[in-house]
């Protein structure tokens, strides 16, 4: 009940800060035409003062009362008008001001949950674990963070939950933070090569490269470092070179390995025509749930600019234009083809070779 009455005093106070200043202005004018009127009823009295003296001609005397009457009557015809679109203008800034939260608490009261509890983020952070959703458990992760900047487990199990859902520039950061705070180890080098390539849709930055090859010093033999180190000629145009490193690591993999099969695929795509292994099924494999996460999350939270970037780009890099159009198109419905965030996706997209009109 006491938000109810402070929400309709802020309400009134509102409606007061509209209406006071456009009073004013209307009462301002009035008093403008009052003084004016005034003025020309002194001067009449002077015009016939002077007639009794014998200061003026008569007939002078007979045109300015003419011109002066003239004036009086034009000012009292203004002041007569005036007053009642005054009157008239009033009403319907009064209806106007007060019919905004009427109409609003009318909306709110079918559409609205009144009695609803109020839910802060406090509450909602300590709710148990499982009955809270991924941005609620990312959110009391942060919060720990925040006060436990040090704790490199923190920053080490928060880093893969943002990059499942799409959030691969504070992936980075997260392993970064792990790090520097606990140092290096194959795992946190290559959960941030992974990440630094996810922010770059896909791309084996240098950053990325580097922090492979870290994580295979670390650990000689690490299939997963040797493969995007692999992909990494490959997208430099070092085909053979990439061809010669898969095969090595073929061969040093045992025979049961899940790694078989992802780099036979990349040897098949090396001798197609493009003989790229960033545009077939290895490197398209490698990015698969990335680029899925990314778009399962935003058909349920579109109202992230960044995020559709990112989405048209990886399409743009695995060759996927059709579903790089299909996002492009998504990210304008939901952000608005005409809005600011709209404008920069369709120009970021139009650097890409896409067009919003197709």
């Amino acid at each position: 009940m006491a938000f109810w009455i402070f929400a309709a005093l802020l309400t009134i106070a509102a409606c007061l800060a509209v209406l006071l200043p456009a009073m004013s202005g209307r009462a301002s004018a009035g008093a403008d035409a009052d003084h004016d009127l005034t003025v020309y009823q002194d001067q009449l009295a002077e015009l016939e003062r002077d007639v009794e003296r014998g200061v003026i001609d008569p007939q002078e005397a007979a045109e300015a009362r003419a011109e002066i009457g003239r004036r009086i009557l034009k000012i009292s015809g203004e002041k007569q008008k005036a007053a009642t679109s005054s009157q008239i203008g009033k009403v319907i800034a009064t209806c106007a001001v007060l019919m905004v939260p009427l109409a609003s608490w009318g909306v709110y009261s079918v559409t609205g949950s009144p009695d609803l509890p109020s839910q802060p983020l406090e509450a909602r952070l300590s709710k148990d674990p499982s009955e809270s959703s991924i941005e609620e458990l990312i959110a009391r992760a942060e919060k720990h963070l925040v006060a436990n900047p040090q704790d490199a487990r923190g920053w080490e199990v928060l880093a893969p939950i943002y990059y499942r859902v799409g959030r691969f520039q504070d992936s980075v950061t997260a392993w970064r933070s792990a790090i520097s705070i606990s140092g290096q180890n194959a795992a946190r080098e290559i959960g941030l090569a992974d990440a630094l390539t996810a922010e770059a849709g896909g791309v084996i930055v240098a950053d990325a490269r580097q922090a492979y090859e870290r994580a295979l010093q670390l650990e000689p033999g690490n299939p997963k470092a040797r493969f995007a180190l692999a992909a990494a000629l490959s997208q430099e145009g070092r085909v053979e070179d990439a061809q010669k490193a898969l095969r090595e690591l073929l061969a040093d993999l045992p025979a049961d390995s899940p790694w078989r099969g992802a780099i036979n695929q990349a040897l098949a795509s090396t001798n197609g025509d493009d003989g790229n292994l960033t545009s077939d099924n290895a490197q398209s494999e490698m990015i698969e749930n990335m680029v899925a996460g990314l778009d399962q999350r935003l058909r349920e939270q579109p109202q992230d600019p960044a995020g559709w970037q990112r989405l048209i780009h990886s399409y743009v890099v695995l060759g996927r234009v059709e579903q790089a159009k299909d996002a492009l198109a998504r990210g304008l419905e939901a952000l608005g083809a005409d809005s600011e965030a709209g404008n920069e996706l369709s120009a970021f997209a139009a650097e890409r070779g896409l067009s919003a009109k197709e």
